[in-house]
């Protein structure tokens, strides 16, 4: 493969919540699920990357996400499985389907989120990303992201195999398509095929008019436990068998097939030997236990913070709030992060400076875990609630919102700032090449790394040590014109802190 496969698609937050039910409500006899663990998972096109990651590919993600709690754990559980996330903006909340569950079987599913809402457009760093990839699956869920214009152009234009798994409330696949994968129900609804015939005739006039439909090189419709039907070649249809029957949990089982199909084509297989190995790997997949023994093991939900004085400036929630008013009046969305551990003034110029260069601040916050993960396990000194209360505090900080991972990625990919602020003396570096790891991330949605002054000899270790050592932490002063103190080596630098 010479470049990335690439999801394109609706993704939704999916949480199965597991209990037992031991007896009926009182004021009405419906059953009561006493909950006992849950687990969220990305759901939808989401889901399709995280299977194609977890096959070894290297996948990003083209979706949109909301500014709300739900997109923020999106992003945090898709980049925690190797998801690159290239996020478009998503007015509203994020669609969650809930799943309640007692012993293996699903009580109810209980969906939110309300109305699709329209997609923003995609940065150019999205569509050289189509252009370059070595495959393009499109999983679409009918909410919007695969009829928006900018990206059909971009698939029309492509040159890698794409691969279209429709919904019925979704477009049309673009023109050219080398294979569209359907299941039964949706091949008959899209292709509205009479009812009355056979299984198969049925499977397959949806396929031979869809084919004929969308252009398409190919049409493979799956049939559940029996594989799946190839409309690719003439008037005969190929029919792929399943290896082995298995009952389980199908769910996700469609997107299993798109993913395997994807990777397969992306490395060079004829469609039908893509379609064979997708129906083997949707088996097994079956087989094995479904999503729940598919999937990595589930990142933690990071603990919410709630400040004494309320949390409308701390927690995803409130910065995915202010980040989405300060975008709706057209203002400039800019973000800094770090550690903070003994909040000092050389964290406090870092910040009032990044204000500066915007209409608000968001601060992302590494967690207790986190701070632990970078600096060893006597950090931090003060903890994560203690530390939002005081950075919340500051004029010049809009709100905070606290990330579990060693790195802001998941966070940024949500939030999508304009600018992204780093305090330090950081070297400029030649020609196109990034000098800051976030600076490639910012270039998916279109925005900016900049890097602003900061106090020299202010310093959270220089502090503890001082402190542990009973004397007074010296002061370095920084000649006139001049940003930071002594030049620090990359390796020296600390990975998310600006301003130690």
């Amino acid at each position: 493969m010479t470049g990335p496969v690439v999801v394109v698609g609706d993704t939704l937050l999916d949480r199965d919540v597991e209990g037992v039910v031991n007896r009926l409500c009182p004021d009405s006899p419906v059953p009561v699920l006493d909950e006992t663990a849950h687990v969220d998972r990305p759901g939808g096109a989401g889901l399709a990357a995280v299977f194609a990651a977890a096959q070894g590919a290297e996948v990003a993600l083209v979706t949109a996400l909301a500014d709300d709690a739900g997109g923020a754990r999106l992003a945090t559980l898709l980049t925690a499985a190797g998801v690159q996330v290239y996020a478009l903006p998503l007015p509203g909340a994020t669609p969650e389907k809930i799943r309640l569950r007692a012993r293996g079987r699903v009580l109810l599913r209980h969906d939110r989120g309300g109305s699709a809402g329209e997609p923003g457009e995609p940065a150019e760093a999205v569509l050289r990303l189509i252009a370059g990839a070595s495959a393009v699956l499109v999983s679409d869920y009918g909410r919007g992201v695969a009829g928006q214009p900018a990206l059909r152009a971009a698939l029309a234009a492509t040159a890698a195999p794409v691969v279209w798994d429709p919904h019925p409330r979704g477009p049309a696949a673009v023109p050219g398509v080398q294979l569209a994968t359907p299941n039964e129900s949706e091949a008959r609804d899209l292709a509205k095929v009479a009812p009355g015939a056979s299984r198969l005739v049925t499977a397959s006039r949806g396929a031979q008019g869809l084919r004929e439909r969308w252009r398409a090189g190919a049409v493979a419709v799956t049939l559940g436990g029996d594989g799946a039907l190839l409309c690719h070649a003439g008037d005969t249809p190929l029919v792929v068998p399943a290896p082995a029957s298995a009952e389980g949990d199908t769910c996700g089982a469609g997107d299993r097939f798109a993913a395997a199909a994807s990777i397969a084509l992306a490395r060079g297989a004829l469609v039908s030997e893509a379609v064979q190995h997708a129906v083997a790997e949707a088996s097994a997949y079956v087989a094995g236990g479904g999503v729940a023994a598919a999937l990595p093991p589930p990142v933690r939900t990071p603990p919410a913070v709630r400040p004494a004085t309320g949390g409308e400036r701390i927690g995803a929630a409130a910065a995915g709030a202010l980040a989405a008013e300060v975008r709706a009046a057209g203002g400039t969305v800019v973000a800094t992060g770090g550690c903070f551990d003994l909040l000092h003034a050389g964290h406090v110029a870092t910040l009032q400076a990044a204000r500066q260069l915007g209409d608000c601040l968001i601060v992302c916050l590494n967690s207790d875990a986190s701070v632990a993960g970078l600096k060893g396990p006597d950090r931090p000194v003060v903890p994560q609630g203690d530390r939002s209360r005081m950075l919340a505090a500051l004029s010049c900080v809009d709100a905070v919102t606290i990330f579990d991972e060693a790195t802001p990625e998941a966070a940024l990919s949500w939030l999508r700032p304009d600018v992204w602020v780093k305090g330090g003396d950081y070297a400029t570096g030649v020609g196109d090449e990034p000098v800051l790891p976030e600076e490639e991330l910012l270039r998916r949605w279109g925005g900016h790394t900049v890097v602003v002054p900061y106090l020299a000899g202010r310093s959270t270790t220089d502090l503890i040590a001082a402190a542990r050592a009973g004397g007074r932490v010296p002061v370095t002063a920084t000649p006139a014109g001049r940003v930071g103190g002594n030049r620090r080596s990359g390796a020296e630098r600390p990975s998310t802190e600006g301003s130690r």
